[in-house]
């Protein structure tokens, strides 16, 4: 975690509480407005049902109706403000003079406020306006006779302070639910934020998404093929090199995620390993016709197995690249080519020793003698790289024992490379030349190759010419391909090594090819020198 930022578990906590607090807050808004709206709709209900019922009074009616003053309306008035707890009950004629007021001092005097006149042309409606007695909710009531005439009103008023009082009550309640909600939010925070902390093993989300980007660009860049399921048996992880090895088998690789792996895999034994949690290392599977090293080990988490892994490799392409790969084997064949014809040539010397031609074998030694020194002080004196000229020379008897007919042409000398990694890649792609040129060469009764080397500007030139059955245009756009071959199982890696080292070298490569005439093939690499000094 960077200096100076949250922590998950404080983010998650300030997160959670600021949600709840936000919530509780806009709630209560809400909710209180609602609360005093509701009790200031119920007080004008309950002031509006009082005038009502004074102003259907007799004893009111008649004093309005006579238009003179009534001590009974005033004991009245009083008597029900008493009973209901209202602020005061103010009967008043259509000129607004009163005939009632909690104060006998206003009795007789015109009612204040300035709210009543809708009543007095006979619109009922409730008010909040300031009186004598300050501001209040005020309900408003026309009277009429028995004729239907109105000969009044009544006001109803009930004190602000008492729906003030209400409302805070009803708050009160609102704000110690939100506490509580508040503190339950607070203890649900740092419960979740523990838990959570705790099922990610105390890792924060730089160092999770880190984890998470470093075991990705492990995965994928590994060269076997990982494939895991969870305790369902269901894939959960494929990467780039499994899809590509089991492309390579005809398993359709499109969408691996979510299905069985005996669907994609049949017989993979995962299942087993799920059961059992017993590993099994270096096993070998058939997957449409690839064989394949297989590794499988249970996912063990707190003594639980909840998943397994597989990982294997194309165990053809381990075999060929043991073999293949640096060029190591195209050392050992020149070199058991050399053994071997030293060897036949031993054993016709011996048998002229034994038969005491003397003569003759005077003669055949001069000979042979003669031919190894013409030939040798040739390649070392036209390839001054003793590597290149080393596995030249052996390559020559290696295609002498083959029964081949093989030359080596050069104008000018080739001086050693600057990079002795050039070399081996050259020894690379010519020995897989020769090979090649070599087999199809196989039921010729002539069989010849020419190798040619030409070097300038910084450019080397090898043609590799042979007099076998060529290749086919169909075969040539196939040629390259890893495990495409025509000489049955196994094969096809040549070619394929041959492009990778003339990739390497930044070289290109040209095949001219007529069946059952031939095929050259030349190759061009850049070629820097390496600088001889003149001591």
């Amino acid at each position: 975690m960077k200096k100076g930022r949250w922590s998950l578990q404080l983010t998650i906590m300030l997160l959670v509480c600021g949600v709840v607090a936000f919530s509780l807050f806009i709630t209560d808004i809400l909710v209180s407005r609602t609360t005093a709206d509701i009790i200031q709709k119920r007080e004008g209900e309950k002031a509006q049902s009082i005038g009502r019922t004074v102003a259907m009074t007799p004893v009111v009616i008649q004093a309005l109706s006579q238009q003179q003053p009534n001590n009974g309306v005033q004991r009245f008035a009083s008597q029900i403000k008493k009973t209901t707890g209202v602020e005061f009950i103010v009967v008043m004629d259509n000129k607004g003079i009163r005939l009632s007021h909690p104060d006998p001092r206003k009795i007789g005097k015109k009612f204040v406020g300035g709210d009543q006149k809708a009543v007095l042309r006979g619109k009922e409606h409730i008010s909040i306006s300031k009186g004598t007695l300050g501001t209040s909710l005020r309900s408003f009531t026309p009277v009429y006779d028995e004729k239907g005439k109105q000969v009044g009103a009544v006001s109803v008023g009930i004190s602000l302070e008492k729906v003030h009082v209400a409302v805070a009550r009803s708050r009160s309640n609102i704000y110690t639910g939100t506490l509580v909600g508040i503190l339950v939010g607070v203890i649900g925070a740092v419960l979740l934020a523990r838990y959570i902390k705790k099922i990610l093993f105390g890792l924060e989300p730089a160092q999770i998404s880190k984890v998470l980007e470093e075991r990705s660009a492990i995965l994928q860049s590994a060269h076997e093929g990982i494939i895991a399921v969870d305790q369902h048996s269901t894939i959960t992880l494929v990467n780039r090199a499994a899809a590509k090895i089991l492309s390579k088998a005809g398993v359709d690789h499109t969408n691996f995620i979510g299905k069985k792996i005996d669907d994609i895999i049949p017989g993979s034994n995962l299942k087993n390993i799920l059961v059992h949690g017993q590993e099994e290392l270096g096993t070998e599977q058939d997957v449409k016709g690839i064989v394949l090293v297989v590794n499988r080990v249970p996912i063990i988490v707190k003594g639980q197995i909840v998943g397994a892994l597989s990982t294997f490799r194309d165990k053809t392409e381990i075999h060929q690249m043991a073999v293949q790969l640096t060029g190591v084997r195209l050392y050992a064949d020149a070199l058991r080519a050399q053994s071997h014809e030293f060897m036949n040539k031993l054993h016709v010397i011996l048998g002229m020793v034994h038969m005491k031609k003397y003569d003759q074998l005077d003669l055949y030694i001069n000979e042979l003698a003669d031919h190894r020194k013409n030939e040798t002080n040739f390649i070392t004196k036209m390839i001054k790289d003793p590597v290149l000229a080393g596995f030249l020379t052996g390559k020559l008897s290696y295609a002498r024992e083959e029964g081949v007919k093989m030359t080596i042409k050069m104008e000018y000398p080739l001086p050693p490379p600057s990079d002795t990694d050039v070399t081996h890649e050259l020894i690379t792609i010519i020995g897989n030349l020769i090979e090649n040129a070599v087999d199809a060469l196989n039921g010729h009764a002539i069989k010849r190759i020419e190798v040619e080397f030409d070097y300038a500007d910084e450019i080397l030139s090898v043609d590799v010419t042979d007099n076998g059955s060529g290749i086919t245009k169909e075969q040539l756009n196939h040629i390259f391909q890893k495990g495409y071959s025509t000489k049955g199982e196994n094969r096809g890696i040549g070619l394929y090594l041959v492009q990778q080292s003339l990739d390497k070298l930044n070289g290109e490569i040209e095949i001219s090819s007529t069946k059952g005439q031939g095929t050259r093939i030349a190759i061009y690499v850049p070629y820097i020198a390496k600088e001889i000094s003149d001591e």
